[in-house]
């Protein structure tokens, strides 16, 4: 990893609708609230600074979860999907600084994963921890947390539109991407269905 400074943008602003249980940023992990997990697995795993960007039921979430040793932004365009949201946090950041960008719902994130990806980053590329689905023994899938080279969010920038944050240029530009094989920490599963959010509970 270069000496260039990576702030971590830990995206929590979903209403968690299909969950019924409100903001997904509150579900219980381990004790507290997941919001407060993920972003203290950030600061552990190398990350300068931790931008919280949230949304839906933003003074709850601001009201029950300890989350003062970060930053926090609010995106009131939070309905419009995930890209507002990556923008408003990236856009709170330095310019200089690289970006890491993680999911709120991704409860087994590591100190690890973050480590791993933090020092396996090349200047001028996107770094994207991969995954190996459950029940398949070869084949990474790139999920996250992604670390978006400061050089590159302009561009990243300009393509990110609706629900879909740095997916599109991802997309576009494969030759820019690394995958970190991060399959010994974690399956890399985040929280989408009611049964998924039953089983933290009794983590």
């Amino acid at each position: 990893m270069d000496p260039t400074r990576t702030t971590a943008v830990l995206l929590a602003a979903g209403a968690g609708t299909r969950l019924g249980a409100g903001p997904k940023a509150l579900l219980p992990h381990r004790g507290r609230p997941l919001v407060e997990t993920i972003a203290s697995t950030l600061l552990e795993g190398g990350c300068h600074d931790v931008v919280i960007v949230l949304g839906a039921g933003a003074s709850t979430v601001m009201a029950s979860a300890k989350i003062n040793p970060y930053r926090v932004v609010v995106n009131h365009k939070w309905p419009s999907g995930m890209g507002s949201s990556y923008l408003a946090g990236a856009n709170s950041t330095a310019l200089t600084d690289h970006l890491l960008v993680a999911l709120v719902d991704q409860p087994h994130l590591t100190v690890g994963t973050v480590s791993r990806l933090l020092n396996s980053h090349r200047p001028g590329r996107i770094t994207a921890a991969g995954y190996t689905p459950v029940g398949l023994r070869r084949g990474l899938h790139r999920g996250h947390p992604i670390v978006i080279d400061s050089s590159l969010r302009e561009a990243v920038a300009s393509t990110v539109v609706g629900d879909a944050g740095a997916r599109k240029f991802l997309l576009d530009n494969p030759q820019l991407v690394d995958i970190v094989d991060c399959s010994d920490e974690s399956t890399g599963e985040d929280i989408d269905t009611v049964e998924q959010m039953k089983r933290l509970l009794y983590e």
